[in-house]
Protein backbone atom coordinates (compact mmCIF):
# COMPACT_ATOMS: atom_id res chain seq x y z
CA UNK A 1 0.00 0.00 0.00
CA UNK A 2 1.05 3.24 -1.03
CA UNK A 3 0.57 6.81 0.43
CA UNK A 4 1.08 10.31 -1.31
CA UNK A 5 -0.52 13.61 -1.65
CA UNK A 6 -0.55 14.91 2.02
CA UNK A 7 -3.11 17.14 3.12
CA UNK A 8 -1.92 20.60 4.58
CA UNK A 9 -3.61 19.88 7.55
CA UNK A 10 -2.13 16.53 8.44
CA UNK A 11 1.88 17.91 7.82
CA UNK A 12 3.44 17.76 11.21
CA UNK A 13 1.65 14.84 12.80
CA UNK A 14 3.25 11.92 14.22
CA UNK A 15 3.09 8.91 11.16
CA UNK A 16 1.77 6.65 13.67
CA UNK A 17 -1.15 8.44 14.26
CA UNK A 18 -1.27 9.88 10.91
CA UNK A 19 -1.67 6.49 9.61
CA UNK A 20 -4.25 5.39 11.95
CA UNK A 21 -6.99 7.77 10.97
CA UNK A 22 -6.31 7.57 7.44
CA UNK A 23 -6.05 3.37 7.21
CA UNK A 24 -7.34 0.42 8.40
CA UNK A 25 -5.07 -0.51 10.95
CA UNK A 26 -4.45 0.65 14.53
CA UNK A 27 -2.09 2.64 16.08
CA UNK A 28 -0.80 -0.12 17.79
CA UNK A 29 -0.69 -2.14 14.60
CA UNK A 30 1.07 0.90 13.16
CA UNK A 31 3.70 1.39 15.76
CA UNK A 32 4.81 -3.05 14.99
CA UNK A 33 4.91 -2.30 11.83
CA UNK A 34 7.10 0.68 12.24
CA UNK A 35 9.36 -1.47 14.50
CA UNK A 36 9.12 -4.60 12.26
CA UNK A 37 10.21 -1.95 9.16
CA UNK A 38 7.35 -2.97 7.71
CA UNK A 39 6.37 0.93 6.95
CA UNK A 40 9.16 2.89 4.92
CA UNK A 41 9.07 6.73 3.92
CA UNK A 42 10.29 7.79 0.50
CA UNK A 43 12.05 4.11 0.95
CA UNK A 44 13.64 4.68 4.28
CA UNK A 45 12.68 3.32 7.51
CA UNK A 46 11.14 5.88 10.64
CA UNK A 47 11.02 5.98 14.05
CA UNK A 48 7.18 5.53 15.40
CA UNK A 49 7.92 9.69 16.39
CA UNK A 50 8.66 10.52 12.61
CA UNK A 51 6.52 13.54 11.36
CA UNK A 52 4.43 13.81 8.19
CA UNK A 53 6.31 16.00 5.60
CA UNK A 54 4.55 17.43 2.62
CA UNK A 55 6.16 15.46 -0.28
CA UNK A 56 6.41 12.17 1.84
CA UNK A 57 5.82 8.83 -0.12
CA UNK A 58 4.40 6.20 2.69
CA UNK A 59 4.82 2.77 1.72
CA UNK A 60 3.11 0.20 4.04
CA UNK A 61 4.05 -3.65 3.42
CA UNK A 62 1.01 -5.33 4.22
CA UNK A 63 0.97 -8.63 6.04
CA UNK A 64 -0.84 -11.19 4.36
CA UNK A 65 -3.46 -13.19 6.69
CA UNK A 66 -1.92 -16.39 7.97
CA UNK A 67 -4.59 -19.01 5.64
CA UNK A 68 -6.03 -21.76 7.46
CA UNK A 69 -7.62 -24.97 5.95
CA UNK A 70 -11.09 -24.16 6.08
CA UNK A 71 -13.87 -26.82 6.64
CA UNK A 72 -17.00 -27.62 4.43
CA UNK A 73 -19.80 -27.74 7.15
CA UNK A 74 -23.51 -28.87 6.45
CA UNK A 75 -25.59 -25.45 8.18
CA UNK A 76 -28.62 -24.48 6.58
CA UNK A 77 -28.75 -21.66 4.22
CA UNK A 78 -31.48 -20.01 2.26
CA UNK A 79 -30.64 -20.04 -1.09
CA UNK A 80 -31.88 -16.48 -3.20
CA UNK A 81 -30.56 -17.60 -6.68
CA UNK A 82 -28.33 -20.06 -7.62
CA UNK A 83 -26.57 -20.26 -10.94
CA UNK A 84 -22.75 -21.81 -12.13
CA UNK A 85 -21.01 -18.42 -11.65
CA UNK A 86 -23.07 -16.94 -8.38
CA UNK A 87 -24.73 -17.79 -6.06
CA UNK A 88 -26.90 -15.34 -3.11
CA UNK A 89 -28.09 -16.19 -0.23
CA UNK A 90 -29.91 -14.84 2.77
CA UNK A 91 -27.36 -14.51 5.42
CA UNK A 92 -28.79 -14.89 8.89
CA UNK A 93 -28.66 -12.74 11.98
CA UNK A 94 -25.53 -13.90 13.78
CA UNK A 95 -23.43 -15.36 11.13
CA UNK A 96 -19.96 -14.54 10.39
CA UNK A 97 -19.39 -14.36 6.94
CA UNK A 98 -15.79 -15.55 6.72
CA UNK A 99 -13.26 -17.20 9.66
CA UNK A 100 -11.17 -15.25 11.84
CA UNK A 101 -9.99 -14.87 15.17
CA UNK A 102 -12.80 -16.18 17.71
CA UNK A 103 -14.49 -17.26 14.76
CA UNK A 104 -13.20 -20.27 13.14
CA UNK A 105 -15.78 -22.01 12.06
CA UNK A 106 -19.47 -21.92 11.91
CA UNK A 107 -19.18 -19.15 9.41
CA UNK A 108 -21.10 -18.12 5.72
CA UNK A 109 -17.48 -19.85 4.19
CA UNK A 110 -18.00 -22.86 5.66
CA UNK A 111 -22.00 -23.44 4.75
CA UNK A 112 -21.28 -22.06 1.02
CA UNK A 113 -18.14 -24.71 0.94
CA UNK A 114 -20.66 -27.40 1.78
CA UNK A 115 -22.98 -26.45 -1.18
CA UNK A 116 -20.58 -25.11 -4.02
CA UNK A 117 -17.46 -27.94 -3.33
CA UNK A 118 -14.77 -26.71 -5.21
CA UNK A 119 -16.69 -24.37 -7.45
CA UNK A 120 -15.92 -20.92 -5.95
CA UNK A 121 -13.60 -17.65 -6.73
CA UNK A 122 -10.30 -18.17 -4.94
CA UNK A 123 -9.60 -14.68 -5.39
CA UNK A 124 -10.56 -14.08 -1.83
CA UNK A 125 -7.44 -16.78 -0.62
CA UNK A 126 -8.26 -19.47 0.98
CA UNK A 127 -10.17 -17.67 3.96
CA UNK A 128 -12.41 -16.02 1.86
CA UNK A 129 -13.52 -18.24 -1.68
CA UNK A 130 -15.45 -16.20 -3.13
CA UNK A 131 -16.84 -13.67 -0.63
CA UNK A 132 -16.87 -10.31 -2.80
CA UNK A 133 -18.85 -8.30 -0.28
CA UNK A 134 -19.59 -8.55 3.63
CA UNK A 135 -22.39 -8.10 5.59
CA UNK A 136 -21.55 -7.51 9.68
CA UNK A 137 -22.47 -10.43 11.80
CA UNK A 138 -25.37 -9.26 13.33
CA UNK A 139 -27.14 -8.01 10.04
CA UNK A 140 -28.90 -9.89 8.05
CA UNK A 141 -30.07 -10.25 4.40
CA UNK A 142 -29.03 -11.02 0.36
CA UNK A 143 -24.97 -11.28 -0.08
CA UNK A 144 -23.28 -12.41 -3.00
CA UNK A 145 -20.86 -14.93 -3.58
CA UNK A 146 -18.83 -15.98 -6.64
CA UNK A 147 -18.46 -19.48 -8.12
CA UNK A 148 -15.52 -18.41 -10.52
CA UNK A 149 -12.87 -15.52 -10.73
CA UNK A 150 -13.94 -13.77 -13.70
CA UNK A 151 -17.61 -13.41 -11.72
CA UNK A 152 -15.71 -12.41 -8.99
CA UNK A 153 -13.80 -9.72 -10.89
CA UNK A 154 -17.12 -8.65 -12.79
CA UNK A 155 -18.57 -8.04 -9.16
CA UNK A 156 -15.94 -6.51 -7.53
CA UNK A 157 -15.40 -3.93 -10.83
CA UNK A 158 -19.57 -2.91 -10.30
CA UNK A 159 -19.31 -2.56 -6.69
CA UNK A 160 -16.02 -0.56 -6.74
CA UNK A 161 -18.38 1.39 -9.56
CA UNK A 162 -21.49 1.64 -7.35
CA UNK A 163 -23.56 0.07 -9.91
CA UNK A 164 -24.69 -2.69 -7.40
CA UNK A 165 -27.47 -0.80 -5.59
CA UNK A 166 -27.80 -2.35 -2.38
CA UNK A 167 -31.01 -1.75 -0.13
CA UNK A 168 -31.54 -2.24 3.77
CA UNK A 169 -34.39 -1.54 5.95
CA UNK A 170 -33.43 -0.42 9.51
CA UNK A 171 -35.88 -0.27 12.81
CA UNK A 172 -34.62 2.94 15.18
CA UNK A 173 -34.85 4.22 18.07
CA UNK A 174 -36.89 7.76 17.82
CA UNK A 175 -38.90 8.96 15.44
CA UNK A 176 -37.10 10.29 12.31
CA UNK A 177 -38.82 14.37 10.87
CA UNK A 178 -37.34 14.07 7.56
CA UNK A 179 -39.19 11.57 4.98
CA UNK A 180 -36.39 11.30 2.94
CA UNK A 181 -32.85 12.61 3.72
CA UNK A 182 -28.82 11.74 3.00
CA UNK A 183 -26.19 11.45 5.29
CA UNK A 184 -23.09 12.13 4.21
CA UNK A 185 -20.07 12.03 6.48
CA UNK A 186 -16.96 10.64 6.32
CA UNK A 187 -16.31 7.54 8.65
CA UNK A 188 -12.68 6.15 10.19
CA UNK A 189 -11.45 4.50 13.23
CA UNK A 190 -12.83 5.87 16.46
CA UNK A 191 -10.19 7.75 18.25
CA UNK A 192 -11.82 6.67 21.70
CA UNK A 193 -12.18 2.93 20.77
CA UNK A 194 -9.87 1.54 18.31
CA UNK A 195 -12.73 -1.62 17.60
CA UNK A 196 -15.32 0.79 16.69
CA UNK A 197 -15.62 2.86 13.79
CA UNK A 198 -16.75 6.61 13.91
CA UNK A 199 -17.62 9.92 12.20
CA UNK A 200 -14.06 10.73 11.55
CA UNK A 201 -12.95 14.62 9.66
CA UNK A 202 -10.16 12.54 8.35
CA UNK A 203 -11.78 9.63 7.30
CA UNK A 204 -13.39 8.22 4.20
CA UNK A 205 -16.12 9.55 2.30
CA UNK A 206 -19.44 7.89 2.90
CA UNK A 207 -22.72 8.66 1.71
CA UNK A 208 -26.20 6.85 3.24
CA UNK A 209 -29.66 7.95 1.80
CA UNK A 210 -32.95 6.70 4.11
CA UNK A 211 -36.55 7.48 3.22
CA UNK A 212 -39.55 6.17 5.88
CA UNK A 213 -41.43 3.62 5.63
CA UNK A 214 -43.55 3.80 8.62
CA UNK A 215 -43.71 5.90 11.51
CA UNK A 216 -44.40 4.20 15.46
CA UNK A 217 -44.98 5.38 18.66
CA UNK A 218 -41.28 6.11 19.73
CA UNK A 219 -39.73 3.88 16.77
CA UNK A 220 -39.30 4.88 12.77
CA UNK A 221 -38.91 2.07 9.99
CA UNK A 222 -36.71 3.29 7.75
CA UNK A 223 -35.68 2.30 3.93
CA UNK A 224 -31.55 2.68 3.18
CA UNK A 225 -29.44 2.68 0.17
CA UNK A 226 -25.77 3.21 0.40
CA UNK A 227 -23.76 5.02 -2.24
CA UNK A 228 -20.09 3.53 -0.25
CA UNK A 229 -19.65 0.35 1.98
CA UNK A 230 -17.52 1.69 4.86
CA UNK A 231 -17.16 -0.76 7.97
CA UNK A 232 -20.22 -0.37 9.75
CA UNK A 233 -21.56 2.70 7.52
CA UNK A 234 -25.41 2.53 8.37
CA UNK A 235 -25.28 1.97 12.11
CA UNK A 236 -22.79 4.85 12.69
CA UNK A 237 -24.56 7.03 10.38
CA UNK A 238 -27.80 6.70 11.67
CA UNK A 239 -26.56 7.02 15.45
CA UNK A 240 -24.67 10.11 14.63
CA UNK A 241 -27.55 11.50 13.53
CA UNK A 242 -29.30 10.84 16.62
CA UNK A 243 -31.58 7.46 15.55
CA UNK A 244 -29.51 4.17 16.59
CA UNK A 245 -30.84 0.92 15.08
CA UNK A 246 -32.97 -1.06 17.63
CA UNK A 247 -30.41 -3.86 19.32
CA UNK A 248 -26.89 -2.72 18.10
CA UNK A 249 -24.81 -3.67 21.47
CA UNK A 250 -21.59 -1.39 19.60
CA UNK A 251 -23.08 1.77 18.57
CA UNK A 252 -26.05 1.85 20.80
CA UNK A 253 -26.68 1.00 24.45
CA UNK A 254 -28.64 -1.60 22.82
CA UNK A 255 -31.51 -1.96 25.22
CA UNK A 256 -34.79 -2.79 23.72
CA UNK A 257 -37.90 -3.77 24.83
CA UNK A 258 -38.20 -7.08 22.86
CA UNK A 259 -34.80 -7.78 24.38
CA UNK A 260 -33.19 -8.58 21.17
CA UNK A 261 -29.60 -10.15 20.69
CA UNK A 262 -28.07 -7.89 17.20
CA UNK A 263 -29.38 -4.78 15.62
CA UNK A 264 -32.69 -4.66 13.43
CA UNK A 265 -31.01 -4.19 9.75
CA UNK A 266 -31.63 -6.38 6.94
CA UNK A 267 -29.82 -6.10 3.62
CA UNK A 268 -33.34 -6.47 1.77
CA UNK A 269 -32.52 -6.12 -1.77
CA UNK A 270 -29.99 -5.97 -4.09
CA UNK A 271 -29.81 -5.02 -7.97
CA UNK A 272 -26.86 -5.53 -10.03
CA UNK A 273 -25.65 -6.98 -13.72
CA UNK A 274 -25.20 -10.63 -13.94
CA UNK A 275 -21.19 -11.21 -13.91
CA UNK A 276 -21.62 -12.98 -17.41
CA UNK A 277 -24.59 -12.42 -19.47
CA UNK A 278 -24.69 -9.11 -18.61
CA UNK A 279 -28.16 -9.74 -17.46
CA UNK A 280 -30.18 -7.04 -14.58
CA UNK A 281 -30.53 -8.92 -11.90
CA UNK A 282 -32.72 -7.82 -9.00
CA UNK A 283 -32.77 -10.52 -5.69
CA UNK A 284 -34.93 -10.37 -2.76
CA UNK A 285 -34.59 -11.53 0.77
CA UNK A 286 -37.43 -12.30 3.28
CA UNK A 287 -37.13 -9.98 6.42
CA UNK A 288 -36.22 -12.43 9.85
CA UNK A 289 -38.97 -13.61 11.25
CA UNK A 290 -37.97 -11.67 14.56
CA UNK A 291 -37.90 -8.70 12.93
CA UNK A 292 -41.38 -9.29 11.11
CA UNK A 293 -43.13 -9.61 14.37
CA UNK A 294 -41.75 -6.80 15.99
CA UNK A 295 -42.72 -4.41 13.12
CA UNK A 296 -46.53 -6.28 13.37
CA UNK A 297 -46.30 -5.31 17.32
CA UNK A 298 -45.13 -1.79 16.39
CA UNK A 299 -48.52 -1.72 14.33
CA UNK A 300 -50.64 -2.65 16.87
CA UNK A 301 -49.30 -0.07 19.25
Amino acid sequence: MEITDIDEADIGKRIDLYLANNTEFSRVNIQRLIENEKILVNGKKIKVSYKIQKNDVIFIEIEEPKETSIIAQNIPLEILYEDKDIIIVNKPKGMVVHPANGNPDGTLVNAIMAICKDSLSGIGGEIRPGIVHRLDKDTSGAIIIAKNDIAHIKISEQIKNHQVEKTYIALVRGIVKENEATIDMPIGRSQKDRKKMAVNKNGKNAITHFKVIERFKNYTLLEIKIETGRTHQIRVHLTEIGYPIVGDSVYSNGKNEWNIQGQCLHAKSLKFKHPITGKEMFIEAPIPEYFEKIIQELKKS
